[in-house]
């Protein structure tokens, strides 16, 4: 008897990148800013790639893409810090995500040092100071299971999202 994997390729064809893409751009994901500092300097980098995976211990995830610019130093610093942003954070949060030098992103906001050392927005819904806990590796991207060390939240009336390709208010 053939297993249901096997079963299931024999009736699906394989899903295409583009297909995959363009149904996870339906999926309305907060906006965060991922941040670090240690012995391989200090980097950021926008993403909505960050999920809950245990409250004991509390441990969160954030995937990355091993050809980012700024992979080597989140993986040599084993601390990231979770900046989940508000509606009016979306222009750092542009800027986060594009190629402007690593100064000019800290630059733009106040930041202060967290326990882990990773640097946290002032103001931000809520930080998620972590140490990197585990690491997977998945096709092109590390997965960092992150336990959680301090968290800072702030009375805020909204949030921001990435949905369909473009930021919303929530």
């Amino acid at each position: 008897m053939m297993s249901t994997a096997t079963k299931l390729s024999e009736i699906a064809p394989p899903l295409s990148k583009d297909a995959f893409r363009e149904g996870m751009s339906r999926l309305g994901a907060a906006v965060n800013i991922i941040t670090t500092d240690g012995p391989a300097g200090r980097a950021g980098f926008t993403a909505s790639t960050v999920c809950s995976v245990t409250d004991s211990p509390p441990t969160l995830l954030v995937c990355l893409n091993r050809s980012s610019s700024v992979y080597d130093r989140f993986a040599d610093n084993d601390a990231l810090c979770v900046n989940t942003l508000k509606p009016d954070h979306e222009q750092l949060s542009r800027l986060f995500g594009g190629k402007t030098a690593m100064d000019e992103r800290f630059a733009a906001a106040t930041w202060s040092v967290g326990t882990s050392g990773a640097p946290v927005l002032e103001g931000a819904t809520v930080s998620f100071d972590c140490r990197i806990a585990n690491r997977a590796e998945v096709g092109s991207h590390t997965v960092f299971f992150c336990e959680v060390l301090a968290v800072e939240c702030h009375q805020v009336a909204s949030g921001l999202i990435y949905f369909d390709r473009g930021y919303h208010r929530v």
